[in-house]
């Protein structure tokens, strides 16, 4: 594989650890609304909070997947050049 093609891949591979990074910063910001669900419940709330922590988990074990699988394809490459 082409050197520029390897650097397509890490810079994809950055863009990717940026999403990741933003999807877990994104979960931290729901647990912190959980929280301050304990001092005032809300049911709807609640419920809308817990699905968009489902939803974001998702989101970074998805990222993680694509994440593995590029980085072990620029090694790959790397190591065949």
């Amino acid at each position: 594989m082409k050197q520029e093609k390897i650097d397509q891949l890490k810079s994809i591979l950055n863009k990717l650890e940026d999403i990741k990074h933003s999807q877990e910063s994104v979960i931290d910001k729901i647990n912190h609304v959980i929280t301050d669900l304990f001092q005032h419940p809300d049911k709807k709330l609640e419920k809308a909070m817990e699905d968009a922590h489902q939803k974001s988990s998702d989101n970074v074990e998805s990222v993680n997947e694509v994440l593995e699988e590029l980085e072990m394809r620029i090694n790959k490459a790397e190591n065949e050049n």
